[in-house]
């Protein structure tokens, strides 16, 4: 799921026209905007509905999607990226089983790509200038989808162009830590070019962090041992397992931030300031090529030089060494250098998205969202179009009951492909960028689902989980602590994918460098991400399912989800995730995980991925939200809970950091089709499980919001702090008391807000009541919010969700702050940074706590 996939915009004046006839219909209720006559004010979640949707979800079709969504190569602006623009609007406007409206929005984007009149490429050069070996320019045509013409070579989106040449060093995977043993070792690093491995950090900070030690341009390739289990024979690969063939090669974007590289804060419409393309930053500092590791070998194993530390060996078939240079013993003359030749070209392009509105019936103006990118670097079987098919899927069903006449949700249900993700979350942030108003005001939660399955034939745990992409891990995530979800891609760029589990709203690191590459999950099943509390909702459903979201999870739609996915047999607070409705906790309805076990998922995740809660016993474990992909923006920069969600691998079966054809020309429907998920079982479990969370968030008369995970996660946070810098605090004068405040307020205005939930869920409650309530709890998250805590952080603004660079488990803030003062002196602006990050907690703990109390409490 890269470690992090996005949403657009509005071109020009008709497409702003058309953006807000689609969503700023809802602001003032006319027409067909009316509540439907049979509309009640005490609308809630219809069992029967939600069994139907169940029961109507069809793997087939699923499958039928995802063939058509893969058949032909679709990067980001490219003639056929534009052909499933009209696919997606020919399906949400059918007159059978379309929605109310749809309609598309265009943003004028920087993006990056490799010139076709000069391929990139690497050479080695010969002391007199010849070539010695070239490194393949295309991937090797296997299945007869690698050469379709509209297949973009391998590169690194956004390294500059340039042909740097120099003695060739093996970095590992290009952490400061390695090039500091490099630096350490004597191995001599200017004007060199090094080798790294993706892993361990993001794919520009390869970049980033060779450039400080004057190397003039990098290579990055993926090492068999990160990704195959140690194969690397062609008959040990694709097309005979789910292996990355040799000359396998991850694309992906070296872009720092996320959103439209010229006009940060800004949507990318004509009309927007935008920077100067030379001074934007971001940007990759040297040029930079991937490579496959067939490639790789020849170069690695004929290096001189010490050997490389044992965690440095890799799968290849050498020891791997330092060099610079290569030996002398070798199939290269001494004296032979590197060339790195790298022509990528930056382009204004016109990126669309695609949006598709069930209109509520009570509430109009409160919003669902849930989303996924469409555009892929190739084909993009599993990343995106595994979610995009489980969307189409599930629009499908709903947009037939709504044709029928027999079911309008509570809220409104707002569909969204995004475009250009794979470039840094485009499309989606630009989306919040115009719409941030609006979104602040009235988005309930959103919903990621974008690489839907990571697993493979033979890989479940039957027998029974940011980025982060560049940045992020994979999915599920409930972005905000109170979502209810019980029940991560991972490239270095915007990271792997996922687990069906489901991880909470923001959540520690880079989510785009974990969360798609590095988002490494453990075990299989359903894997969640999101706040503090979504993050323990869905991760540990079982083998597969992975789900991330917020603290605030929303413990009711994981308490659903739980039933629905085979709880059914406990008692209603069995499992007290949160104020789940009755209804919720007597449905009969299962969703079971995929495979031969009885298990639901439910039973499934909790039994590979658990963790022990104080209030709730063993319970699902949960990721945290980083920024691999489209949830990003909506939990970091907008403060709206969010989930990603996917079926992921059991990792005690394999090593692969993400599944291995990410971002290559094999990531094709036969892959999927054959090793991923026969029979698209896992697919459906996924669009059960997603389409669960989305009725139960759009027709609950009470929202699925628990507040009382928050206070979980804030006291888990206070713990790790006292406990690990609580003694470094006290030497300079430093108290947690107000910290301690703060939290303990929190705490006693969530228990009350709890029994006040209940109280009004017993009687009959007036329905402005359920109102005031429900935007207490669809509120809660941005109270968390501060535009001003994390200056060197573009888009980041949640004091508990920023990345952590800090050893300390705690507060992203503080934890950072200490981290960057222990080694000055008293008196510091290090330390007074420390008091700002302190202060910055405390009032957003008691602005949180505030949010809260009842409404007439000033």
């Amino acid at each position: 799921m890269q470690c992090v996939k996005v949403l657009g915009g509005v071109l020009g004046a008709a497409a702003l026209l058309g953006l807000g006839i689609i969503l700023g219909h809802f602001a003032i209720p006319k027409g067909t905007d009316l509540p439907a006559p049979s509309a009640s004010a005490s609308q809630d979640l219809d069992l029967e509905i939600l069994e139907a949707v169940m029961g109507q979800l069809d793997a087939s079709r699923i499958r039928e999607n995802l063939r058509e969504l893969s058949k032909e190569p679709h990067l980001a602006t490219s003639p056929r990226d534009e052909a499933l623009v009209q696919l997606l609007l020919r399906r949400w406007q059918d007159p059978e089983s379309g929605l109310d409206s749809a309609g598309t929005s265009e943003y004028e984007v920087l993006l990056s790509f490799p010139s076709q009149e000069q391929p990139n490429r690497v050479d080695v050069v010969g002391p007199a200038g010849d070539i010695l070996f070239s490194s393949q320019r295309s991937e090797e045509n296997l299945t007869g989808e690698q050469g379709d013409p509209n297949v973009v070579p391998p590169y690194a989106a956004y390294a500059p162009p340039g042909t740097p040449q120099g003695l060739l060093v093996y970095a590992n995977r290009g952490s400061e830590e390695d090039f500091m043993e490099l630096y350490h070792q004597g191995i001599k690093l200017q004007d060199s070019i090094v080798l790294t491995r993706y892993g361990g950090v993001g794919r520009r900070a390869k970049a980033v962090n060779a450039a400080k030690y004057g190397v003039a341009g990098v290579l990055v390739y993926t090492d068999p041992a990160d990704i195959n289990d140690g194969k690397s024979l062609p008959n040990e690969t694709f097309p005979h397992s789910w292996g990355l063939p040799p000359s396998g090669v991850e694309r992906g974007s070296y872009f720092e931030y996320f959103g439209d590289p010229l006009t940060p804060y800004l949507p990318a419409n004509p009309s927007s300031f935008r920077l100067d393309s030379d001074s934007a930053s971001g940007f990759p500092p040297i040029p930079t090529q991937p490579i496959g590791f067939k490639d790789a070998e020849v170069l690695l194993c004929n290096l001189q030089g010490t050997s490389a530390p044992a965690a440095w060996q890799g799968a290849l078939s050498c020891d791997y060494k330092l060099g610079p240079g290569f030996r002398s013993d070798g199939i290269f003359p001494a004296g032979s250098q590197v060339n790195v030749s790298v022509y990528n070209r930056l382009e204004l392009r016109n990126s669309s998205n695609v949006l598709g509105i069930i209109r509520g019936a009570v509430e109009p103006d409160r919003y669902v969202l849930y989303g996924n990118h469409r555009d892929s670097w190739v084909h993009g079987a599993v990343d995106p179009s595994s979610g995009t098919a489980v969307l189409l899927e599930l629009s499908r069903v709903l947009g037939t009951l709504l044709k029928k006449g027999t079911w309008r949700p509570r809220r409104s249900i707002v569909f969204a492909s995004w475009g250009a993700e794979e470039f840094g979350l485009i499309g989606s942030t630009e989306f919040t960028e115009e719409l941030f108003s609006k979104l602040q005001e009235r988005a309930v939660a959103y919903i990621n689902v974008d690489i839907s399955v990571f697993g493979m034939r033979g890989g479940w745990a039957y027998s029974g989980r940011r980025e982060t992409k560049g940045r992020g891990p994979n999915r599920v995530f409930l972005g905000s602590p109170h979502s209810q979800c019980h029940p991560e891609g991972a490239g270095d760029a915007p990271g792997p994918k996922r687990h069906l589990l489901c991880n909470q709203t923001g959540g520690n690191g880079r989510g785009w460098e974990l969360g798609r590459e590095e988002d490494g999950r453990g075990g299989a099943g359903l894997h969640g991400v999101g706040g503090a509390g979504a993050g323990n909702l869905l991760e540990g459903l079982g083998v597969g399912l992975r789900l991330r979201g917020g603290p605030c999870r929303t413990r009711r739609t994981v308490r659903g989800l739980e039933t629905r996915v085979g709880r059914a047999e406990d008692q209603p607070g069995r499992w007290a995730w949160g104020g789940a409705s009755p209804e919720t906790g007597s449905s009969s309805a299962q969703i079971r995980a995929p495979g031969p076990s009885s298990l639901s998922i439910y039973d499934n995740w909790i039994r590979y991925s658990n963790r022990s809660s104080p209030v709730y016993g063993l319970v699902p474990s949960l990721g945290t939200l980083g920024a691999g992909s489209d949830y990003a923006p909506f939990i970091h920069f907008l403060g709206i809970s969010s989930m990603d969600i996917a079926y992921t691998y059991d990792r005690s079966k394999t090593s692969a950091r993400i599944y291995p054809t990410y971002h290559t020309a094999f990531d094709t429907f036969d892959y999927v089709d054959k090793f991923v998920d026969p029979g698209f079982s896992s697919h459906q479990a996924v669009a059960q499980t997603a389409g669960s969370v989305l009725l139960r968030l759009s027709d609950s008369l009470f929202l699925p919001l628990n507040v009382s995970d928050y206070s979980e996660t804030l006291r888990s946070f206070l713990q790790a702090a006292q406990q690990d810098l609580g003694g470094l605090l006290e030497q300079h004068n430093i108290s947690l008391g107000p910290l301690v405040t703060a939290v303990e307020k929190f705490e006693e205005a969530a228990t009350v807000l709890g029994q006040h939930i209940s109280a009004l869920q017993k009687g009959t409650p007036d329905p402005l009541q359920v109102r005031m309530l429900n935007d207490q709890l669809m509120l809660l998250e941005r109270a968390f919010l501060n535009s001003r805590a994390f200056p060197e952080e573009r888009y980041y603004s949640h004091v508990l969700w920023a990345p952590r660079t800090g050893s300390a488990a705690t507060f992203p803030g503080l934890s950072n702050a200490c981290s960057k003062a222990m080694n000055t002196g008293p008196g510091s602006a290090a330390w007074a940074e420390v008091k700002r990050q302190l202060s910055i907690l405390v009032v957003a703990l008691e602005g949180a706590a505030a949010t809260l109390r009842p409404v007439a409490d000033l």
